[in-house]
């Protein structure tokens, strides 16, 4: 059994505290972190090791971006993929127990939903593109796991008001289209949303703004694990969830944890 996690932390090293308590709870065996913020040799790697997840990939960033893996068992490098044409620290890979593991913090866009007139939309669609050409080529037999913050809250079920978020970058049309084209291009499952069908409403990310996220309750699903069709029969429906409640601890990232369980 495979337990893989997925969280924007939003800064490892100032929520290396909540880290611990996540993997000492939730007891992940490949834990995705995006956003962490830091360069390689500024990732608190020895932290992780006391964690029993010794094993990384890090590609790090000063201030901005940045994703890691952290896994439990050894892993070996995964094709980098040159989808950010930035060069920013938005992709890393590795496999484990012969699992590939590509994780993503994919550009959030800005908030014009123009790609003429907002380079950042641009940037984000463009990501897409490339990361689906890449997916076409693969063998969709080879198990894959693609894991990280896709920045796109896809289903009418994944936002809190479909009608006003369809306006809002991050659930525009456009958008939902090129996350739908990039799965239908892999032939991904969407291991949460499969195990929670609609009109389940879903979120994974709530603002900082709301004092009571819960109250509020304005979330967007943009955290996501899917699995592509050699992987997709191990997958353990009951397993999939979204840790909410890590939410609520203090001081928290504005995303929640999203983990499942593959049966290899």
């Amino acid at each position: 059994m495979l337990r893989v996690a997925t969280w924007n932390i939003n800064s490892v090293r100032l929520r290396i505290d909540q880290v611990a308590r996540f993997v000492a709870e939730a007891r992940p065996d490949i834990l995705c972190l995006q956003e962490i913020k830091c360069r390689e040799g500024e990732f608190p790697a020895e932290a992780f090791a006391a964690m029993g997840l010794p094993y990384l990939r890090v590609a790090g960033q000063k201030g901005w971006h940045g994703v890691a893996i952290a896994s439990a068992r050894p892993i070996r490098d995964a094709p980098r993929l040159e989808v950010c044409r930035e060069g920013h620290a938005r992709c890393v890979g590795g496999v484990v127990a012969g699992v590939e593991i590509q994780n993503f913090y994919v550009p959030a866009g800005g908030d014009l939903p123009d790609r003429a007139l907002n380079p950042k939309f641009d940037h984000k669609l463009d990501f897409y593109e490339r990361l689906a050409a890449d997916v076409a080529r693969r063998d969709r037999a080879a198990p894959l796991v693609l894991a990280g913050d896709l920045n796109i809250a896809p289903g009418e079920n994944d936002v809190w008001n479909h009608r006003y978020m369809s306006k809002v970058v991050s659930h525009t049309p456009v958008e939902v289209e090129t996350l739908t084209r990039l799965q239908a291009a892999g032939g991904f499952a969407d291991v949460v949303r499969d195990a929670f069908p609609d009109p389940q409403k879903l979120a994974s990310w709530w603002s900082y703004r709301a004092a009571d996220f819960r109250k509020s309750a304005r979330g967007l699903r943009l955290d996501h694990l899917w699995t592509s069709p050699g992987l997709t029969p191990g997958v353990v429906p009951a397993s999939a969830r979204i840790h909410e409640d890590v939410r609520a601890w203090e001081r928290p990232s504005d995303h929640a944890p999203v983990t499942v369980d593959l049966a290899l």
